[in-house]
């Protein structure tokens, strides 16, 4: 098994021979080392039909039962040797391809194997319906090759081993060139011309006493060193430390003197190019001996290993984009034991404590929004070794808090305050906004406390994952509670889970605290991976956010932590970081921010590493008052860091953009959370006796606050900013933000797309979108546009849709044609599929599985589509009009349609079969019209829809599909043209004809916004001009754009003082005519429930 090392330097050996020309010799390594598959090789080697040699080149890397995409790869493969044979009439070699080749995949599919066996016996194969189409030899290995990418792309063991890594030309040569210079610089005499004549032996000058020869040897050395990378030392035997220096200062001078060392960055995100990694030191300045003097009475320590205070440079660049500013302090109350941000709230912070206490911060205003203590919702429901304990001793801490993906509910792990009483409790909320929290469900999960949760996606639809002192771990369903899996395995309790998914195969690690790390499948079969952590350390293990690196921390019994990354598909440590302090008898915690840093609370402060450094970047103890390990928790988008200190306190750490952040929320007033419908039973008997029956602080639950309306009619009373084109571009028919939030797209009517992204930089750190800086209209090189499929001649209007990838590295797209599938980096047309009729008018993919995409037609249907294997799985009908929405739900496991026809129906993800249906009502006095297309998104707890037409906003609660909340628009009124949720579900903001927008409040539907076309549209632009599209920043709830029947786009956002669209106005009465005196209040009514539609 090679070490990371080894592997670096087998591709540079085959760079070198690539470089060479020694092609063969090339693809001999690629093929022995198993560590970089040449897609253009193997593809030359097909259509060249030496399938001896393909299948020895990929069986360097695979084998035929190793998985299923290998089969078929193999499979593919054999099976047109053979049908080459068949059509060359060489009937000898066809049989000896069957009976070798293609026998050993008759036990797996029997039929599918007799079927091809019966081929021998036609005098042509073409007679086979499967196989009339087949041309020649040529053709059918070129469409053989397109399906091939796919399984390679698909395989997990080929896929990491497609990009070749980026290296600089000529590295092998360089480092070789570094070397010399070096072993010269040590030369007693060095000369000033060298002759090196071989690389066998070290190289050694002599003869040479001529002190000018020496000098000016030596000068040039320095001028050589400037323009080459610093020097890594690598050991045979063991680990490397990282050290660099000016190949002219003496041996004992380098060994401890610190220098900078340039690497490429690797970013999860917008990168910096071509800058320098942080200051790497030896281990004579900073090695894995040096203890830190633990100073809490100096204000905000920071050290930088490595750098004198003098120094400037790419190190205080990168150490800008880590939270060490200290910018709140909240009060908890208790010692605070678990933590973690809302993933689209951003400021939104869960504390759970040692008291069992549960608390909701919005730490920008310091708000506590919500409290509850621990407390049994059912006791008579639960078990008997639990009512004895709580009897006993009802104390209980919180040990583990978190966040749903959606942050629609939370779960909070107990465990015992005293390790003899044997509690098992778990408990899930549902979070609704504001300050309002209810109980979701009581789980008695583990014998002995809960250690460790997460959620995950085993089967399609959300699940909690736990562990525990009992030595199992546990699956359970969200919305029932049901107990899915159980694996068993460990000899010690569990500490720690971590579950993750790639191409579709869902499966997690788990760590018990006698050091052990398992690898599971959700298929009952045992852990598939058990070896033991560094050190064995009892550790918690963890992705980068963008999933592709795996990290773990730990601490051994002895008090040595240890925080690696590793190397997943060798189940090695590939980078040991250093800079713990050495005896500690509690386990760090750590965490990951921007697919960049790592931190870790340890030795009364908070470590920073750069994840391609094992040196300690930076050390910050956040003005003092910490404990002796910290627990800690970066907000998703590592602006903001939470540590917990003493005196019972949580300190917020934050970055310029979480500061920036902050004051947009600081100002921002909660919108009341939405009401329960009036029949609405308490869950789990949430009560008044369930909340906190102390004497609450004042930092405890604040009133909403409310405010007055907000006209904007000038360019001076808030921030918009017009995206340029190059070109003409026809009106915009949709328009989204990247995931990322650092991009926006937009798809005209012409069939264009149009993508502007962001630059990160000193104006923009994040590289997120905003009205400071002008974005950058991307186009390759090649000038290609991403232009979708259009039918010549059609009169009928097309109608623009898209869907986006979750990595955003996708986008699905149809403007009246066949659908097609873009790679968003290349621009490239991927694919196109399913030529109209029908035509397709909206698309949406499975929130689970991106090869499944819901397809909305012009005929009323719904398909449901596999991409993979290019077949409809499913034809969904019950419209009588054109799909014009679909939406997704998945904690409720249901798909959403609207259509033309005023019609919501909801059908079953598992069979695909309707399970409710009503029509949009209409309200009182208003004159139904003939076509209505509607538009619907799920708020953010999953479980409530806006459904928006031309004439309506209307928020319907879809477990009963019953509407709680609609705004009509009067008779005269300017039409409604789009609506959607703000990032956070708190507004909805909306597009009408006459060029008004308007943002309205949530939870009530009232106006709180109101901005008139003349503060964004020149004097001179058509008074006709107006918004079809609007799209919500992925992050920012208060940022939205427009796309315009002009073609143009804008970018909207409040003014930075203000950070704000203003809050809840008083109510006023709905007139028609005047954009400006349209106000909802009168409009809005809490609906009975409609009838179901079947």
């Amino acid at each position: 098994m090679t070490t990371s090392l080894s592997r670096d330097l087998i591709f540079l050996i085959m760079q070198f021979l690539d470089e060479e020309k020694f092609k063969e010799t090339v693809h001999i390594l690629q093929q022995e080392s198993g560590m970089f598959f040449s897609a253009k090789h193997f593809e030359d080697l097909i259509l060249c039909g030496k399938w001896e040699e393909v299948e020895q080149y990929l069986s360097g890397f695979t084998k035929v039962d190793d998985n299923r995409y290998s089969m078929k790869i193999f499979f593919e493969i054999r099976k047109q040797k053979y049908l080459e044979a068949l059509d060359k009439l060489d009937r000898t070699k066809a049989l000896d391809i069957l009976t070798k080749d293609l026998k050993v995949f008759s036990s797996f599919n029997e039929d599918l194997f007799k079927e091809i066996t019966q081929l021998l016996t036609l005098d042509n194969f073409r007679e086979n319906d499967q196989l009339s189409t087949y041309r020649d030899a040529k053709t059918a290995r070129s469409i053989m090759l397109i399906e091939l990418k796919k399984l390679i792309e698909a395989n997990p063991l080929l896929c990491d081993k497609l990009q070749f890594p980026n290296i600089k030309s000529s590295r092998l040569r360089m480092l070789i060139n570094q070397s010399l210079n070096w072993q010269h610089s040590l030369c007693p005499n060095p000369r000033q011309n060298p002759d090196i004549k071989t690389l066998m032996v070290d190289h050694s000058c002599r003869n040479s006493t001529d002190p000018y020869t020496q000098l000016a040897a030596n000068n040039q050395l320095m001028i050589s060193a400037q323009k080459t990378e610093g020097f890594i030392p690598v050991s045979a035997n063991g680990s490397f430390q990282p050290a660099s220096t000016s190949v002219q200062v003496p041996l004992n001078v380098w060994v401890t003197t610190p220098s900078n060392m340039n690497h490429q960055l690797v970013s999860g995100g917008v990168g910096l190019g071509g800058q320098s990694n942080p200051t790497a030191v030896s281990k004579g300045l900073l090695g894995s001996d040096m203890s830190m003097a633990r100073v809490s009475a100096v204000s905000d320590r920071i050290i930088i290993p490595g750098m004198n205070p003098s120094q400037n440079g790419f190190q205080f660049n990168m150490t800008e984009e880590l939270p060490k500013t200290v910018a709140r302090t909240l009060n908890q109350g208790s010692v605070t034991t678990s933590m973690d941000f809302h993933p689209v709230q951003q400021t939104l912070l869960l504390a759970g404590t040692n008291i069992g206490d549960i608390s909701l911060w919005e730490v920008s205003s310091r708000e506590k929004l919500a409290s509850r203590n621990f407390q049994v919702w059912d006791i008579g429901a639960s078990s008997m070794a639990l009512k004895a304990a709580l009897i006993k001793d009802p104390s209980v801490s919180v040990r583990r808090i978190l966040w749903s993906p959606d942050g629609s509910l939370f779960v909070v792990a107990f465990f015992p305050s005293r390790s003899w009483i044997s509690k098992h409790m778990l408990q899930l909320y549902t979070y609704f906004g504001g300050n309002d929290v209810r109980h979701h469900l009581e789980i008695d999960s583990h014998v002995g406390s809960v250690n460790d949760l997460a959620f995950c996606n085993p089967s399609k639809q959300l699940s909690v994952i736990t562990c525990g002192d009992d030595k199992t771990i546990k699956v359970w369903d969200v919305g029932t509670g049901v107990k899915l899996y159980t694996f068993e395995g460990h000899e010690a309790a569990v500490h720690s889970v971590c579950p993750h998914y790639k191409e579709n195969v869902h499966f997690f690690f788990s760590t018990s605290v006698d050091g052990k790390i398992k690898a599971w499948l959700y298929d009952m079969m045992g852990s598939r991976v058990d070896y033991h952590a560094p050190g064995r350390s009892c550790a918690t293990m963890a992705y980068s956010a963008d999933g592709k690196r795996l990290f773990s921390c730990g601490t051994t019994k002895e008090g040595e932590s240890h925080m690696v990354e590793w190397n997943e598909n060798e189940g090695t440590v590939k980078r040991t970081y250093q800079g713990f302090y050495k005896r500690y008898l509690g386990v760090v915690q750590f965490d990951t921010a921007k697919n960049r840093f790592l931190a870790a609370g340890d030795d009364y402060s908070i470590k920073f590493w750069d994840m391609e450094n094992c040196i300690l970047l930076l050390t910050v103890d956040a003005e003092g008052g910490l404990p002796a390990s910290p627990r800690i928790r970066f907000n998703k988008e590592g602006s903001l860091l939470a540590v917990s200190a003493n005196e019972n306190k949580i300190k917020i750490l934050a970055t310029v953009d979480g500061l920036r952040l902050m004051r947009t929320y600081e100002t921002h007033s909660h919108i009341a959370p939405r009401p329960p419908p009036s029949d609405a039973p308490a869950m789990n008997g949430d009560s008044k006796k369930s909340e906190d029956t102390r004497a609450k602080s004042t930092e405890e639950v604040n009133p909403v606050r409310a405010g007055q309306l907000t006209e904007i009619s000038t360019p001076a009373q808030f921030r918009a900013l017009k995206l340029s084109a190059r070109f003409q571009t026809d009106r915009i028919g949709r328009l989204i933000y990247t995931n990322s939030g650092n991009a926006l797209l937009a798809l005209a009517f012409n069939a264009i797309h149009l993508l502007w992204k962001w630059p990160q930089n000193d104006l923009n750190l994040s590289g997120k979108a905003t009205t400071k800086i002008t974005p950058q209209l991307v186009q390759p090189a090649s000038g290609i546009l991403m232009t979708n499929h259009l039918i010549e001649g059609n009169s009928v209007e097309t109608v623009p849709c898209f869907a986006l990838s979750k990595n955003d590295s996708y986008i699905m797209s149809a403007s009246g044609g066949k659908i097609s599938l873009f790679n968003m980096m290349s621009f490239k047309k991927m694919i196109t599929f399913m030529s109209p009729p029908p035509v397709a008018t909206y698309l949406a993919f499975h929130p689970q599985d991106n090869n499944i995409i819901a397809i909305g037609m012009d005929d009323s249907t719904v398909y449901i589509y596999n991409v993979r294997l290019d077949e409809v799985k499913s034809k969904l009908k019950g419209h009588s009009k054109k799909v014009t929405g679909l939406a997704f739900s998945h904690l409720l496991n249901i798909l959403v349609s609207s259509g033309a026809d005023a019609q919501i129906i909801v059908w079953d993800l598992n069979n695909w079969e309707r399970k409710n249906g009503c029509f949009l009502q209409t309200a009182a006095g208003r004159t139904p019209t003939a076509r209505s297309d509607t538009q619907i998104q799920f708020q953010q707890d999953q479980t409530h829809l806006l459904a928006v037409n031309s004439t309506q906003l209307a928020i319907y609660d879809v477990r009963k599909l019953e509407c709680i909340k609609q705004l009509a628009i009067g008779e005269s009124s300017a039409r409604i043209t789009h609506g959607i949720f703000s990032c956070d579900s708190q507004l909805v903001c909306t597009s009408f004809m006459d060029g008004t927008v308007r943002i309205f409040s949530s939870s009530n539907l009232q106006l709180q916004c109101q901005i008139s076309p003349t503060a964004y549209l020149a004097s001179d632009v058509s008074p006709t001009v107006h918004p079809l599209a609007v799209a919500a920043h992925p992050q920012e709830p208060n940022q939205f754009a427009i796309g315009l029947t002009d073609g143009s786009v804008y970018v909207f956002e409040p003014i930075e003082s203000e950070g704000k669209w203003d809050v809840v106005p008083q109510p006023q009465r709905i007139e028609s005519g005047s954009a400006s005196t349209i106000a909802p209040q009168s409009a809005v009514s809490d609906q009975p429930k409609p009838q179901p539609q079947g």
